[in-house]
């Protein structure tokens, strides 16, 4: 069991106390209580096993965990990225899982067992809880797709995993969740639209769906130094790339959109203002950025690509999986994510690579949606009016870039 952090002032045998609610607090608080009893807090078998289980405990476990299993107010829909990365999870390895990923030695003798489950996973199984933690009283969750990274670009795959999603959503409906995230693939534009095929299909929706690009957009937009009078970027043309180069051209940035679609690049020039559409630039070629030090990547980048780079070029990055940085003359900035509030209690595990605390932008979108209370759905292209008026939110409500 995952378990959310609750505070409240609890009185029992005389002791008055703020306990922080768990399952097994009370078996830890006996142990404190009568010394001599209750030592294994997470395998009370050996306590059993070896007499020094108090025969109290079951019965304060039972007053202690009625109820307790609340409805989350906000959840984040993420999806398995690889065999590997589905054994940093709370419920495998604990301690592997409360340090950001990566890949460790002492997995691979595990690996084969983990190909097993992820063909069970694919088979059987169902949305899980994955973590969980509390904000202002309130618990938020991590629910996982049984899907990993490469399913995702299975041509045969794509009605299941859009059925995963789409149940995880009624489910939530369901259990009077208030906000729901969709995390990386989940809202692929060619898989469901940014979440515009469940939002259409289910127009009475309680839960609010949220793709979460909008605050993902503005914090790649507020690392660009002020002053700066040219980008360069590939996936222009994606929902990120759209919203990003239609902000950057209102502030009179040259936007230099890498694509070979001319269609698709009109198309988003024409909702530019008139003033600002010749801020708008096609480009076909890599080496026209040749002299062009900041570069906004939205698509995979190989060494020979990056070479057309100027020395002391920054790459600015919303591509998953990130590109390598090949350049030593370089720089290469991160994948877009935002440090939690520092009220945020009960966080026992990372979100993959990023330390604890740290959530992917679109995960704290999710959560800015959910604390201002906003009742519309965002999903679909991005509304580059509300970048700034999310961003502010972000902050106001104690978020930071990380």
């Amino acid at each position: 069991m995952l378990f959310a952090t609750r505070r409240r002032r609890v009185v029992r045998d005389g002791v008055d106390f703020e306990q922080i609610d768990r399952e097994w607090d009370w078996y830890h608080v006996i142990h404190h209580t009568e010394r001599e009893a209750n030592f294994c807090l997470f395998m009370p078998l050996f306590d059993l096993v070896g007499g020094t289980l108090d025969a109290r405990s079951w019965e304060m476990h039972e007053q202690t965990s009625a109820g307790v299993d609340e409805v989350p107010d906000f959840v984040f829909l993420a999806h398995v990225v690889d065999v590997m990365q589905s054994l940093h999870v709370p419920f495998v390895l604990r301690t592997f899982a409360s340090t950001p990923f990566s890949v460790q030695l002492f997995l691979l003798p595990m690996w084969p067992f983990a190909f097993l489950v992820m063909l069970a996973m694919w088979a059987w199984s169902k949305t899980f809880v994955i973590s969980c933690y509390s904000l202002r009283g309130r618990l938020h969750q991590t629910w996982a797709v049984p899907r990993y990274g490469f399913q995702y670009f299975l041509p045969f795959a794509k009605y299941g995993i859009n059925k995963q999603i789409e149940l995880s959503i009624l489910r939530a409906d369901k259990m009077g969740v208030k906000v729901l995230s969709l995390a990386a693939l989940n809202k692929n534009e060619a898989l469901n639209g940014g979440g515009t095929l469940f939002v259409k299909k289910h127009p009475d929706l309680r839960v609010r769906v949220v793709h979460g690009n909008t605050l993902t957009a503005a914090v790649i937009l507020n690392e660009i130094p002020k002053g700066t009078s040219e980008v360069f970027m590939t996936g222009a043309t994606s929902k990120l790339g759209r919203a990003i180069a239609l902000y950057l051209c209102r502030k009179r940035v040259r936007v230099m959109m890498m694509t070979l679609s001319t269609e698709r690049f009109q198309k988003i020039q024409k909702e530019a203002p008139a003033e600002f559409q010749p801020y708008l630039v096609q480009v076909t070629k890599y080496r026209a950025a040749q002299h062009c030090r900041t570069w906004i990547v939205g698509k995979w980048l190989s060494l020979r690509e990056q070479r057309w780079a100027p020395p002391g070029t920054h790459f600015h990055q919303f591509v998953v999986p990130p590109i390598i940085g090949f350049r030593r003359d370089c720089t290469y900035g991160k994948l877009a994510a935002m440090r939690l509030p520092k009220d945020v209690e009960g966080l026992g595990a990372c979100e993959y690579s990023l330390e604890r605390g740290v959530v992917h932008a679109c995960h704290a979108g999710g959560v800015v949606h959910f604390l201002e209370g906003y009742e519309h759905h965002e999903v679909g292209a991005i509304d580059v009016d509300r970048i700034d008026v999310v961003w502010e939110a972000a902050l106001r409500h104690g978020l930071r870039p990380a």
